[in-house]
């Protein structure tokens, strides 16, 4: 039996999970989700919010249990997942990488974004930033077509609902991570084949940089646990294994 903690990404929260949890439960496993600070029903202020807090409240999930966890992060949470497995490495049993950002010691989600394989990315293309501390919106068309463009309509409205605005500068923060630690640590990768945010381009790029033990490609958007859910778990489940 595996014990999955599960770090959802920009604009999201523990919701982003709800359909993947019970699945990973009824095959024999446990799974957890959490808000990170800001995100989902936490009304941690803005100015509160940094890399440091999202990767402590994650440290957080991790100890309140005695057995290591498989931690997933998706998208964002792949930067949240990487600080925290460098800062407490003992809490982690491996990672899994779910069209997530995979930076190295001293990169920022951002500067990935950068990278010439992002181009098309319609989350960077689309983003408002406003306000001081600074935080983002994206249009709900952005949303549509470019995070659940394979979701049902009732999947895609249900998400945009609880969407929440994202504090700017988890994104802008560079990770300060023992890469020593970090490579003895199991790393795989479940890849998108049709995001149009985490592009499959960009992707590919980063699991070159950070070779993963195992990839497995899945028919999805930028939004796997409502596209594919079945596929998902199934994928979360032979990483895990």
């Amino acid at each position: 039996m595996a014990r999955f903690v599960l770090v959802h990404g920009a604009f999201g929260g523990a919701w982003s999970w709800e359909a993947v949890i019970p699945a990973l439960a009824a095959a024999g496993h446990t799974a957890e989700a959490f808000d990170l600070p800001g995100a989902g029903e936490d009304r941690t202020p803005v100015a509160d919010i940094t890399l440091g807090s999202y990767a402590a409240r994650a440290c957080e999930v991790l100890t309140a249990r005695p057995e290591p966890a498989v931690l997933v992060g998706f998208s964002m949470g792949g930067v949240v997942v990487t600080q925290a497995a460098s800062d407490c490495p003992d809490r982690v049993a491996s990672l899994v990488f779910v069209a997530a950002f995979m930076p190295s010691n001293g990169q920022s989600l951002i500067e990935l974004t950068d990278l010439p394989e992002g181009a098309g990315n319609m989350i960077k293309e689309n983003l408002v930033v406003a306000g001081d501390p600074p935080v983002a919106t994206l249009p709900d068309e952005a949303a549509l077509t470019g995070i659940y463009n394979r979701c049902t309509p009732e999947q895609a409205a249900q998400a945009m609902k609880r969407r929440r605005p994202q504090a700017v500068l988890p994104l802008s923060t560079p990770v300060s991570v023992d890469e020593s630690v970090l490579a003895r640590i199991p790393r795989s990768y479940v890849f998108t084949k049709h995001d149009r945010s985490m592009v499959p381009a960009l992707q590919r790029r980063l699991i070159r940089d950070h070779p993963c033990e195992r990839v497995i490609e899945i028919e999805a958007d930028h939004a796997p646990f409502f596209s594919v859910t079945g596929e998902l778990v199934a994928a979360l489940l032979q990483l895990a294994s």
